[in-house]
């Protein structure tokens, strides 16, 4: 019997394009986000993974500048929706209306179609309307009365929420936060950022002057040629063991879900591509766990009651899988 063929992989030279790139866009928006390297790759990542990003922190940390600076980065169309508790589903969405001059009903879509969508508070809308947002997040299309309208390729929601205040705030489902690939903090910056951070704002924002590192098409390409980065078998089946230990951890209600999986795999290849390297290695699924698995869980009641840290016990929990060796 003839032996499988051996698949397609990234060449030397696309690797150094997807780093070259990262370098770019890395550079163009740390001229507006001072010391917050991780959080910038992360935010990488998640580009190149075509994946949804949801910031939370408390408010003045950068939530917002940081989603136009990805925005800016980017030449795609981009529109900001400010989620309030009255804003209706089709309000983002679009709505069918009956055209006189036409004499037939006409789809007029909504400020949700777009390359890059910032939902910026998404927490203040009601869950109807965070819903709304569901089908488009997974499946880059939107039905509206019967109407479906595939959405713009690529298709990125960066969302905003503050995880303090919660007077006039509804905490987004399950079902919601797992469709975002990553969850960043951005956290309080240090005595020297602080005074970087002044001294970059102190005449004009660095945010108007930023110009789009990449258009639409580059982005989607260097998307697909991460579909051809090497992941082992032992690294893979190191993913699915660190997924299926948090279904089994008493301390979670639940565990990570299939599609947390997926995320983790292609999130993974993106952080090694960003490393200049045609292959994953453990340490970038290591690196990824806290980002893409840590919003999924849900903490027992007992976990709960003992005010025990999600991302801390997903921590042990990496810890404790066996990490696969070379050979």
């Amino acid at each position: 019997m003839a032996e499988s063929p051996e698949p397609d992989r990234l060449s030397p030279a696309e690797v150094a394009q997807v780093r070259d790139t990262a370098e770019r866009l890395r550079a163009n928006i740390e001229r507006v986000i001072v010391g917050n390297h991780r959080v910038v790759d992360l935010a990488l990542v998640a580009l190149l993974c075509e994946g949804h990003i949801l910031l939370e922190d408390v408010p003045g940390t950068g939530k917002t500048t940081l989603a136009k600076a990805l925005a800016r980065s980017l030449d795609c169309s981009f529109r900001r929706i400010q989620f309030t508790p009255d804003l209706m589903p089709s309000d983002i969405t679009g709505i069918t209306y009956y055209n006189q001059k036409l004499g037939e009903f006409v789809f007029r879509e909504g400020p949700l179609v777009a390359q890059i969508v910032l939902a910026d508070e998404i927490n203040r809308a009601t869950p109807r309307t965070q819903a709304a947002l569901l089908e488009a997040m997974e499946e880059r299309q939107l039905t509206v009365e019967g109407t479906t309208v595939r959405m713009p390729s690529p298709f990125l929601v960066i969302a905003t929420q503050n995880p303090v205040e919660l007077e006039g705030t509804f905490p987004l489902p399950e079902a919601q936060l797992d469709r975002f690939l990553l969850r960043l903090r951005l956290g309080y910056p240090s005595e020297e950022d602080e005074d970087r951070i002044l001294q970059r704002f102190e005449a004009a924002s660095p945010l108007e002057a930023l110009a789009p590192v990449i258009d639409a098409p580059a982005l989607v390409t260097l998307a697909r040629r991460l579909q051809r980065l090497y992941v082992a078998p032992p690294v893979r089946r190191y993913i699915v063991r660190l997924v299926q230990a948090t279904r089994a951890e008493p301390a979670f209600e639940l565990g990570a879900s299939p599609r947390a999986a997926l995320a983790l795999f292609r999130a993974a290849r993106a952080h090694a591509a960003l490393e200049g390297r045609d292959y994953v290695l453990p340490d970038d699924v290591k690196t990824l766990a806290g980002p893409v698995l840590a919003h999924r869980l849900i903490l027992s009641t007992q976990a709960r009651l003992r005010g025990r840290d999600v991302e801390q016990l997903l921590a042990d929990v990496v810890e404790r899988v066996p990490v696969p060796l070379e050979g």
